[in-house]
């Protein structure tokens, strides 16, 4: 299993990908899954991915064997598209793709085809735009209502973004967030697990320049987890208890 969010800002996006794949309890191993293409001043584009990992994989060599093979603008790639709702497109035609060739040995084998992704950036011309991409190759853009999306195991982390999130926070802000959500799916779900993969993207900076990875020891991570279990004991003692 894995975790993933994406989070649509005023200021820009901010990304967050886990690296655990596990294939029982003693197969456990790290596989990055925030992958990233960039051509700098003009755009850069995120695709956080979760499933099958031979799927998700897949997909992505097929975006970037395209963008090599398409230097000549005859094919439409990552890096020639003018849009974000294009480059969701050609993401989902690429999981169509491989599931009309892998797919049904997929399900003879009873192994599963089942993928999500989240695609976000800027492409110069248009703001930042966020999409999630389902197994089945269509997609939906993130709303104001909602400006996040979580794939994989989001329900422990699903929490604080719905009482948190605001859309004028800032990019650091919102990755302080961003890794909360991640403590608490950490601490209650041992399928997801760090390094944690990290990118802050500012609106119109066309740059990815703001990667990191929390690793194990990270020293802020390990802080941050402390003070949110400090806080939520304190909010919990003051909080008056029920009577009856």
């Amino acid at each position: 299993m894995t975790y993933c969010v994406g989070l649509k800002l005023d200021r820009g996006l901010v990304f967050a990908a886990d690296t655990r794949t596990n294939a029982g309890l003693d197969n456990v191993s790290t596989f990055k899954k925030l992958h990233v293409w960039e051509k700098p001043g003009e755009r850069v584009i995120t695709l956080l991915s979760a499933g099958n990992l031979a799927v998700t994989q897949a997909v992505v060599s097929i975006l970037t064997e395209h963008i090599a093979g398409g230097l000549d603008g005859n094919r439409a790639t990552l890096m020639n598209v003018e849009t974000m709702f294009q480059a969701a497109r050609l993401v989902g035609s690429a999981v169509r793709e491989v599931r009309q060739i892998d797919g049904e040995a997929l399900e003879a084998s009873a192994e599963n085809f089942f993928v999500t992704f989240i695609l976000g950036g800027q492409i110069k011309g248009e703001e930042p735009r966020l999409f999630q991409v389902y197994s089945a190759g269509n997609f939906i853009e993130v709303s104001d209502d909602t400006p996040y999306l979580q794939i994989g195991e989001h329900k422990y982390g699903k929490p604080i973004l719905d009482r948190v999130t605001h859309a004028d926070m800032r990019l650091g802000e919102g990755a302080k967030m961003i890794l909360l959500s991640f403590d608490s799916t950490l601490r209650s779900n041992l399928s997801v697990g760090l390094p944690i993969d990290l990118l802050l993207y500012n609106k119109d900076s066309f740059s990815s320049e703001r990667q990191l990875r929390i690793e194990k020891d990270d020293p802020y991570f390990r802080k941050l987890s402390k003070a949110w279990s400090d806080a939520l004991r304190d909010a919990f003692t003051e909080i008056e208890e029920l009577e009856v």
